[in-house]
């Protein structure tokens, strides 16, 4: 298995584990395919970047990094929906980047 591959595995259970809170509150169905769809592409590039970091900390850069731009759009109108979304992402990436360390 190459190393996107794995990347994309990691980022799947990611976003299941980011998703399944979003499900049991109801939200809409396109901010739970965007979070989905936003761990699975973190997961990928953790594993290809090539970045002078490891573990923990390359997944914490690489998903703090991608959540900027969808930050805007999701703070702009409700800035504390920002809370939740900071607190996992630290969780989940560094936990995606311990897990692509550890599989490579």
């Amino acid at each position: 298995m190459q190393k996107w591959q794995k990347g994309l595995c990691i980022g799947a259970v990611a976003g299941i584990i980011d998703v399944i809170p979003m499900v049991l509150q109801n939200l809409t169905w396109d901010a739970n395919l965007s979070a989905f769809f936003f761990w699975i592409t973190t997961g990928t590039v953790i594993a290809v970047a090539d970045l002078p970091l490891k573990g923990a900390a390359k997944g914490i850069v690489v998903s703090y990094a991608l959540l900027v731009p969808l930050a805007f759009l999701i703070g702009w109108t409700n800035p504390a929906n920002l809370v939740p979304i900071a607190v996992m992402t630290l969780i989940l990436g560094a936990a995606a980047g311990t897990a692509v360390e550890r599989i490579h």
